[in-house]
This record gives C-alpha cells, structure tokens and sequence, in this order.
C-alpha cells in the first residue's frame, strides 16, 4: 500500500515501490481496512459519566475501528434537532481517535426536522418502535411514521429502525409478572421473536408504500430471514444487521443473575444463532456493527441479578474483531467476509463508501495490522472504554490488533495510543 497526505495512492507488490519510499514492513500480519462501525451509543454530550467521545473513541482504535457512526439517544439532547447536532460537534471537538459521524433521530414529534437535519449531514436517521428504555428519545407509532416517512424519503436516506412491536413484549411481560427474573430463561421469554417479527413486516410494508430505504439493526430471529429474503427480491431498498453478542452467545450458555448479557432484542437459542451465520453466508444479512451500549457498572443490577431492571446494552468495541473472527473462521469464512461485514458494508451504509471501508486507490489510509491466529483471554486491560465490564471476559479468542492507522498515522498500538487526537467528522 503506498499511501501520501492521509490517501491511498495505490496498492502495489513492493518491488514497484519508488526507491525513495519508507517503508514500513509488518511480516506476517494481515492488513485490514480500517472497520466502520455504523451503530455506537457514544452518549456525549448529556451522558459522558455512561461513555463519551474520547474513551469510545479511544476503545475504537485498540478493537481496529477507525470510522462510528454514533446513535442519536442516550445523549442530552438526543440528536434530533440541527441545534442538538451542533451540540454533539462541539461536545466532540477536540477529543476523538477515530473519525465519526452520527444518525439523526425520528421520534414522536420532530418531523419537521428531518429535512434540515439531512442538509446538516447527518448520514440517515434512527428510530424505536418500542421504549427505548430511557427518557428524552421517544419511540414512533404507526402513526408518527407515516407522518415522518415521506420527509426521510424525500432525503433519499436510510432509516435504521430497532424493530420490536410493544405490544407482543408488553403481552408477554404480563405473563410473566410472577417468574422469576434472575432467570435468563425469563427474560428471553418477555422479548419473543413475533415482537421482532410482526415489527419488521410492518416496516416492509411502510417501504413499499412509502418508496425509503430501510435498515433493520441488530436482528435477533432468524425467524425474519425469509421475509426479508423476499422482501430483497421483490427490489425494495432493504438492508440488515446483526451484532458479535447474536453470532457467538447462545441462551443456553448465560447463566442465571449475569445480567452482562442483557441486551435488546435478546440473545435467542444456538440454533437462531447457527441460522444467522446462514443468513450472513446467503447475503440476507449484509453487515455486523457491534450496538456498543455501555452503561455504569450499577445500572447493570450485577448485585440483584435482575433482568428486568437492569440495563439491555453489551460493550463491545474493542473484542468485536477477534470475536467475529473467531467464529467466521471456524466455519469456513475467510478475513475478506470480515472485511465486508464490519467496513464495506456498514461504510455503505453511512454513504462514505467512497473513502471508508476498503484498501484501495483514492480511499483514507486507514487500515488495521491484524494477527489472525494469535490467540488471547482478554481481561480489562483489554477494554479501553470507560467502564472495564464486559461478558466476553475470560473467554479465549484468536486474532490480535497490533496496530491501527487513521489517514496513514498510527492510533493504536502495543496498547498505546500515540499522537494527539486527530479524528474527524465527516459530513454526508
């Protein structure tokens, strides 16, 4: 790769190097671009005690991501305003190792904000057709999204939507009022699968009719596969993803009371994972983010080992990688489907799959020096985020970030992080 003022000039075998280029030679490791992660809760400004821009940012460079894409809630003031974005751009200013961007959010009464925040940007918007689960980012009805979807597809944006219908999860909490909630099994039963399922037919229906491009995050069920199969052969503009916690966890692993794994849409059975791994291999499912949510230590309930109360978010930033490859490579993938799910596919998806997500002619130099069959038991020094809790801890994995590059400068490597914060936004 020969690479000048933060570009890629070209990529060429080393003997067609010019004679007076420094050179710098990894040996053996294989060299990845540099991962996008399209669906981060960075939580600056409002939140920053949960995470914020410079340790998420930071956590980004050690697990290879050099572009995230944060989520519009969890943040005060959620981002659905122009005057709420602004507020996120200077609450980042200053402090990032990676670059970033950040959805825009629909919510109950902010239609008329969808087009400016899309002329401000933003690279789409987000939206919950369930409590999210925190005050200040409301969920839509059927109704608001028939109010708000002819301003998002006026934008020629996606629509990123967490797909659960409350009432299927509201009809099963109810019968479950007396179960005990330290039990796994009990939470699993209160998010079923038709909550995500009767969700996303509903948005395949709204797409049809109303002509916007739809992105389904973090799917759960396998149960969806076939209805989106067809719905990506009817030529309707959707897309998917799933998370590392769906592709490697299974329900019957977590043990009671470890409200680590608490997350929304749950982890489902070890068969709904295997299906998912088909559905990536098919491309049903076109990409991996990592829904990195993290939370203080308390709000996870560790010491009442309840699921109900505790908070639904796992951290992942930086294991996603090693996660992902431990399990796509026993199963026959190879580092070029990583290479698609967690930078090519998620770049497309923010619209900088122009300089993002690949190693090639004209992109950022941004990539990632990756060690693919070293393997490691991560302990909290392996969590540069701001709160070191984690349910992948203890567990062994293989493949190792020795370095990352943002625009042809090290961010990250051997556990440090050199230079100054040189991340950016970048605009749509």
């Amino acid at each position: 790769m020969l690479f000048q003022d933060g570009r890629i000039l070209d990529v060429v075998p080393q003997d067609e190097l010019p004679a007076d280029t420094s050179v710098t030679d990894f040996g053996e490791a294989a060299i990845l671009p540099g991962l996008v992660d399209s669906h981060v809760h960075i939580n600056e400004p409002g939140r920053t005690e949960w995470e914020g821009f410079r340790t998420a940012t930071r956590a980004a460079a050690a697990g290879g991501y050099t572009l995230l894409v944060d989520m519009p809630l969890n943040c005060l003031p959620a981002t659905t305003t122009v005057a709420a974005l602004e507020a996120k751009r200077k609450a980042a200013s200053g402090q990032c190792r990676v670059d970033w961007m950040t959805w825009g959010g629909v919510v109950s009464d902010n239609q008329e904000h969808i087009e400016g925040l899309a002329a401000a940007g933003v690279p789409g918007f987000k939206c919950f057709l369930i409590h999210p689960g925190i005050d200040g980012f409301t969920m839509v009805t059927e109704r608001e999204l028939r109010a708000a979807l002819p301003h998002v597809a006026r934008t020629g944006l996606p629509l990123l939507v967490h797909a659960e219908l409350p009432e299927r999860v509201d009809e099963a909490t109810r019968q479950l009022a007396e179960a005990d909630w330290s039990k796994y099994a009990t939470y699993l039963q209160s998010r079923p699968d038709e909550a995500e399922l009767s969700a996303i037919q509903l948005m395949i229906s709204l797409c049809r009719q109303y002509h916007f491009r739809l992105h389904i995050v973090h799917l759960a069920t396998c149960q969806a596969l076939d209805i989106v199969r067809a719905a990506k052969s009817e030529g309707l503009p959707v897309s998917v993803e799933t998370c590392p916690h769906y592709l490697h966890f299974s329900s019957d692993k977590i043990p009671d009371g470890q409200t680590l794994f608490k997350c929304a849409p749950p982890i489902r059975s070890r068969e709904n994972c295997e299906k998912l791994w088909q559905g990536l291999r098919e491309g049903v499912i076109d990409l991996v983010a990592t829904d990195h949510s993290p939370c203080p230590p308390e709000m996870k309930r560790l010491g009442e080992r309840n699921f109900r109360t505790a908070w639904g978010g796992i951290s992942s930033l930086s294991l996603a990688l090693p996660v992902m490859w431990t399990e796509a490579s026993g199963r026959g993938f190879t580092l070029a489907d990583i290479a698609r799910w967690m930078a090519e596919g998620p770049a497309r998806l923010a619209g900088c799959e122009s300089r993002k997500g690949c190693v090639a002619k004209g992109f950022d130099a941004d990539f990632v020096v990756f060690e693919p069959e070293t393997e490691f038991i991560p302990a909290e020094e392996h969590l540069p985020y701001r709160h070191r809790v984690s349910p992948y801890l203890g567990e062994r994995f293989r493949g190792v970030v020795k370095a990352t590059y943002l625009r042809g400068n090290c961010i990250f490597a051997g556990r440090e992080f050199p230079g100054e914060p040189g991340g950016r936004e970048l605009r749509r």
